[in-house]
């Protein structure tokens, strides 16, 4: 008999201080979902309510920047970074077989029994630059996502071999080292849009630190009344996402509809492709030409699933503003310049809710 979970204080200690995850939940036998994981009806994704993108429109095939449809696909690449936020990349660089492993590394490491995850918990961590959690802030959140992570930052190669985790680190490596040369050169194409031209040095300072996550969203009793992921943009530069076959994630489609008439568009898993969002630093940068993606992931009964995102973001130390070029041209700067340090401690300071983490750069 599965144990009772409608006591918040068992509950929290259970699935986040003691480290047994939603997985935990879920392998105790649980049959409905606890109240604490409940979402008010406004963020409850209705399918229903949703789009599907044709994968055939959403994917674009990079080895033709080298070819001479090049101005065509640096087109394509700019208008999904000025509208919806999102498109799916083919030809990428990344080596299939190594997409394959990633997922398969993913559901072995959330496998382990709970006492082999939860010592990478932040308070036991071996390292700040691996930490394994469960929804986003559980500490501030009124709902919680049915989600579990491992998160690993990357400082430098012996670091990572040291410290992350044995059943995923060598294959996270190198998709943070086979995915750097396709982030810079979309960033290069992305700024190259814009008329602006930045050297090398500017251009790193956008995606000085790599963040890789691996995500589990166990299989969900109730998953209408659940989210995987609240709705929120990604706080960097450029995300690199790896989805697995069973999809789920969902964006939303303009910035200004109202709450009860807004359109979400499902990005449906395309084999061997990888998804890149655009994330706030972007948008900031930009000056507001480019639109970080308000986005949100869905649960299922039927199966676990699993998605790793590469986070390219700024070093802490890195002040980020619009780019001068820009703001010269656009006769106005739509962001104050600040820290990266400052953006990041307000970002993970909040429950996710929307594109509210760019208010705290906006200039009113």
């Amino acid at each position: 008999m599965a144990p009772s979970f409608n006591d918040d204080n068992t509950l929290f200690n259970f699935v986040v201080k003691d480290g047994n995850g939603v997985k935990g939940l879920v392998d105790s036998g649980l049959t409905e979902v606890p109240s604490r994981y409940i979402q008010p009806p406004y963020q409850r994704i209705n399918k229903q309510q949703t789009a599907t993108a044709s994968p055939e429109n959403m994917a674009i095939d990079l080895s033709e920047l080298d070819g001479p449809n090049h101005d065509q696909v640096v087109k394509a690449i700019a208008h999904a970074a000025e509208t919806l936020g999102f498109f799916q990349v083919v030809n990428h660089g990344v080596p299939l077989k190594l997409l394959d492993s990633l997922k398969v590394s993913a559901q072995q490491f959330f496998s382990q029994p709970p006492e082999k995850k939860a010592v990478y918990l932040k308070a036991v961590s071996p390292s700040p630059i691996v930490k394994y959690g469960t929804s986003f802030v559980p500490e501030v959140e009124k709902a919680l996502e049915w989600k579990d992570y491992i998160n690993m930052v990357y400082t430098n190669d012996s670091d990572a071999l040291e410290f992350w985790p044995n059943e995923c680190k060598e294959v996270a490596l190198e998709y943070i080292k086979t995915s750097k040369e396709m982030v810079k050169r979309l960033l290069q194409e992305l700024i190259g849009n814009l008329e602006v031209n930045l050297d090398d040095s500017r251009l790193e300072s956008l995606m000085g630190l790599r963040m890789v996550n691996m995500n589990f969203y166990p299989t969900c009793p109730n998953p209408e009344l659940t989210v995987g992921v609240g709705r929120h943009s990604d706080m960097g530069t450029l995300t690199v996402l790896l989805q697995d076959g069973i999809g789920g994630l969902y964006v939303k489609k303009g910035e200004n509809s109202s709450s009860g008439n807004e359109e979400w568009i499902e990005i449906p898993p395309i084999d061997g492709a990888l998804v890149i969002n655009i994330g706030d630093i972007l948008q900031i940068v930009s000056n507001g030409r480019y639109k970080s993606a308000e986005h949100r992931v869905r649960t299922t009964s039927s199966a676990s699933r699993v998605s790793v995102p590469i986070f390219n973001v700024p070093l802490p130390v890195a002040k980020i503003g619009p780019l001068p070029e820009l703001v010269a041209r656009d006769g106005v700067a739509r962001y104050r310049e600040l820290l990266f340090q400052e953006y990041m401690n307000n970002f993970f300071g909040n429950a996710h809710e929307g594109k509210k983490s760019l208010d705290f750069a906006a200039i009113n």
